[in-house]
């Protein structure tokens, strides 16, 4: 046994020798334009593929706006044009301002260059303009850096942050230098092996890989690998009271939990699998990259961590280390208590805990999930968004990403009659190819709004109407309103699947079906309770805007598949228990000695959700908020009070229809 864990731990660290540098490699594989994550069938992909057919290269617009109070001079504006001009021989198209007090550049940017690097080189050449003018560059080049930007702390601020608050809950719960050290290496070198398949994949094209989905492989793998360390450590804990042998007494923890641990891993994956079926790229290509982060976490905290502890045995547990025949933790104290409350009172708990949790999803109706403009898609200033707002002061909303109409050509004056809907400002054939026409149609509204999405359907609706035409339209615009409608379809499709995931999941290891049934009730109730709650801190104490339609998807996937995870843990102490004592006796003593544990598991696990905020992105703040609320609420009520309340008031019958009873 010892010549094992020795060979473990030389593998292990090998392993993170060769892939401890990939966390911070995975920004080169990464994709941040949205118009990428569309399906193929999506009229604004279709549309960007029959663009190519009126271009002679790829390029991609970076929108240069300046402003100044009170009017341009001559000097402002030979200063922009002579800057955008020179700026690597791109062509530059300058737009004749409907005002004195602001001027447009359109740059090509070659798309063969990375956008954020191309676009600070542009930035910095436009520094130190005339005293009183403005300058910025926005348009979708600048929207696209400034998110690049953004994701930048993830391989830095967020790993520390991460990794700072469970260093310090684990000191707080263990009491020991060392333990915590261990735990941490275990993530680390989980978090090194996924990065490292993750961006094999990533760079051969196999999946998508966005800042999004990197943020959550960070969290979710520190996040998991220490949830599965500590309930092996407190199972290896209870036997170094029972057995002296420090080798067989992690062979027992180790049997005894890679049950629930390879139970509550094998949910996550198929759970967060289930997002293959999404027709956005970026949200199938997150399926992948979360299922091989829980598939390290597994493996590290499985074979890592028991050969580290193993060779430690109780010097891990250093100052307080467990002593052979000393008397076991757990069945009095604070979770005692909580157990001889639900001993006495199980109808009235569960009963006041749905009520509790049915108030809290009263509040879904109040929750914005219709989408979000671009601009809003940042928490901090950015240089984009600042510059579409000079534009929208100055210019119509939409002259910087016109709607594209792409249709027949022999139909061209019926597109551009028809294409002039309300919220459009301007309409205008821009060349033909393959007889085809291509027509640029400028909103009145900035592209990324709601108004503009509005308009984009009033066009879609009268151009397709049009014979022969075979009209589709694209541009910035389409591709947010395809997204939104995209994800509205994810929803109603992939949350189904996960509930049949995991309620197979729960009848095999719990061999019984009204358990599980049971089980997955109060985690949806704790999911919609969760929601109900964001939708007011959101609305009344953050003032966010609204949400994306892939919110509720992101919340109702994780949630479930790490919200069950609790329940599994309970109920396969429970289940276990239940053979000696039975279900009454099996479910409180279940509760008292994994109610620490459990409850640990679960704070460490909301902290290093709850980590995502710093990074200034809306969407991953709302994620952050609502995964560590909802992972508390089932820690704290569902898991404490309203599930073994339910089991104790059941009783047997809970197992059927097995004959446990």
């Amino acid at each position: 046994m010892r010549a094992l864990a020795g060979a473990l731990l030389v593998v292990w660290l090998a392993v993170g020798g060769l892939t401890g540098a990939y966390a911070g490699k995975l920004v080169e594989v990464s994709e941040n334009d949205s118009s990428a994550f569309l399906p193929n069938s999506a009229e604004a992909t279709v549309v960007a593929e029959l663009q190519k057919k009126f271009q002679s290269d790829n390029a991609i617009p970076a929108i240069v706006v300046a402003e100044r109070t009170g009017g341009l001079t001559e000097a402002d504006r030979s200063f922009v044009v002579e800057r955008t001009r020179a700026y690597k021989a791109s062509p530059v198209i300058p737009s004749a301002p409907p005002d004195i007090a602001a001027a447009q550049v359109v740059v090509l940017l070659d798309v063969t260059d990375d956008p954020g690097d191309a676009v600070e080189r542009l930035r910095d050449g436009l520094r130190e303009p005339p005293q009183g003018l403005t300058v910025l560059v926005t348009g979708p080049a600048g929207q696209i850096a400034d998110l690049s930007a953004a994701f930048g702390g993830i391989d830095g601020l967020l790993l520390l942050v991460a990794a700072g608050v469970v260093a310090l809950i684990l000191v707080v719960v263990y009491r020991s230098p060392l333990l915590p050290l261990l735990v941490l290496l275990s993530a680390v070198f989980a978090l090194g092996l996924a990065s490292f398949v993750v961006h094999l994949l990533a760079s051969n094209d196999i999946l998508t890989l966005n800042g999004q989905s990197q943020g959550i492989l960070f969290i979710l793998v520190v996040g998991a690998a220490t949830d599965y360390a500590l309930l092996l450590v407190s199972r290896f804990r209870e036997e170094l009271r029972d057995t002296e042998d420090k080798f067989a007494a992690i062979r027992t923890a180790l049997r005894q939990t890679i049950e629930p641990i390879a139970a509550s891993a094998g949910t996550v994956v198929l759970g967060v699998l289930c997002l293959l079926f999404s027709d956005l790229d970026s949200n199938r290509g997150l399926g992948p990259v979360a299922a091989v982060g829980i598939g390290a976490a597994l493996l590290a905290a499985t074979t890592f961590l028991p050969a580290a502890l193993a060779l430690c045995g109780r010097g891990a547990f250093w100052p307080f280390a467990p002593r052979f025949g000393s008397t076991h933790s757990g069945t009095g104290g604070l979770w005692g208590r909580v157990a001889e409350l639900v001993r006495r009172r199980p109808r009235a708990i569960w009963v006041s805990t749905a009520v509790l949790l049915l108030v809290g999803v009263a509040f879904i109706p109040q929750l914005k999930v219709s989408g979000t403009a671009q601009s809003d898609f940042f928490l901090t200033r950015v240089d984009s968004v600042a510059g579409q707002e000079v534009l929208s002061r100055h210019f119509p909303g939409g002259a910087d990403s016109p709607t594209v109409v792409i249709a027949n050509e022999a139909r061209t004056a019926a597109v551009i009659a028809k294409s002039t809907v309300d919220g459009v400002a301007a309409v205008r054939p821009t060349g033909t190819a393959e007889g085809l026409v291509r027509v640029e149609v400028t909103l009145d509204d900035a592209p990324d709004s709601d108004a503009a999405v509005a308009t984009v359907e009033r066009i879609r609706a009268a151009v397709h109407g049009i014979d022969g035409a075979d009209a589709k339209v694209g541009g910035q615009t389409a591709t947010l309103l395809d997204t939104r409608s995209t994800s509205e379809r994810d929803r109603l499709v992939i949350i189904p699947i996960v509930l049949v995931v995991v309620f197979l999941v729960l009848v095999a290891l719990l061999r019984s079906l009204l358990a599980p049934l049971l089980l997955i009730a109060t985690v949806v109730l704790s999911f919609a309770a969760t929601m109900g709650v964001s939708a007011l801190v959101f609305n009344h104490v953050l003032g966010f805007p609204g949400a994306d339609p892939v919110v509720p998807l992101f919340g109702f996937v994780f949630l479930v598949a790490l919200g069950i995870d609790y329940n599994i843990f309970l109920m396969t102490r429970v289940r276990e228990e239940t053979a000696r004592l039975g279900t009454v006796e099996g479910t409180l003593r279940g509760l008292s000695v994994t109610g620490g544990v459990i409850t640990s598991a679960g704070v460490v696990l909301a902290a290093t959700f709850a980590a995502l905020a710093v990074l200034p992105i809306l969407f991953l703040a709302q994620i952050a908020f609502i995964v560590a609320f909802g992972v508390l609420l089932d820690t704290l009520i569902v898991r404490s009070l309203l599930v073994p309340a339910l089991a104790v008031d059941i009783g047997g019958r809970i197992w059927w229809p097995s004959k446990l009873r």
